[in-house]
């Protein structure tokens, strides 16, 4: 057992981020920023419904039971996601590391550990990563966390102009994190059958689907709130087989 390849590309892309942030003299345009996010989007819906698609096996019957599972798993979660508080946990540690920037921005001498825990906050605790790390772990799709080795390299190249290179060591923590997920995931698999890893994938594929809505800034998700149902999927693909 060994730790995919997605903790390490978003570790990468992170370091990648800091060097272009370190380097440039202006930060990128509001224009070249958000063509870069429309980019993200793209390929983070593309993904999304490329893996959703390689989750269905078998006739239309059971594709369609297949695809009826992860959506029930998906409303199910959101409702315990919301029992949980998961969505308000976010948003706390979403504040943490808003008020260290803000006081970065504020005093340019702030401590520069401030920096690093914003930013470890912020790339750890995005939806993104964790149901990219399930996927990576499951099946080996490591697509989702390389789209988000680009989005935290866009973010990073503006954190490292207020934090200096000390925010550039977030990639260690993310990819311990992501990389612990990753290997949880690996153990799952080894108690779970074919059609529940099917299901976790196709619940995943929806979730990064629904990620672009706010990607795109259409409207306002709660989107830790799904995340539960990356456990719904398995145990209500048992349930109904």
């Amino acid at each position: 057992m060994s730790i995919p390849n997605g903790p390490f590309l978003n570790a990468i892309g992170i370091l990648i981020g800091a060097l272009i942030g370190l380097s440039q003299l202006k930060p990128f345009s509001l224009r070249t920023q958000l063509l870069c996010r429309n980019a993200i989007g793209a390929l983070m819906i593309v993904f999304g419904i490329r893996l959703f698609y390689l989750s269905l096996d078998g006739n239309s019957l059971s594709c369609f039971k297949q695809a009826l599972i992860a959506f029930l798993a998906i409303i199910l979660g959101s409702w315990i996601g919301k029992l949980f508080r998961l969505q308000k946990f976010s948003n706390y540690l979403g504040r943490l590391a808003t008020s260290a920037i803000t006081a970065a921005n504020r005093n340019p001498s702030h401590p520069s550990s401030d920096g690093l825990n914003a930013c470890a906050i912020l790339f750890c605790a995005a939806p993104l990563g964790i149901i990219g790390a399930a996927a990576d772990g499951l099946s080996g799709y490591w697509y989702l966390l390389a789209v988000k080795a680009a989005m935290d390299a866009l973010a990073m190249s503006g954190f490292v102009r207020i934090f200096r290179w000390p925010a550039a060591l977030s990639a260690l923590p993310v990819f311990v994190f992501l990389g612990a997920l990753s290997l949880s995931a690996q153990l799952a698999r080894t108690v779970m059958d074919t059609p529940q890893i099917n299901a976790v994938n196709a619940a995943t594929g929806l979730i990064s689907c629904i990620i672009t809505i706010v990607v795109f800034e259409v409207r306002r998700v709660e989107l830790a709130n799904y995340l539960p149902a990356l456990v719904v999927a398995p145990l209500l693909t048992k349930w109904m087989g």
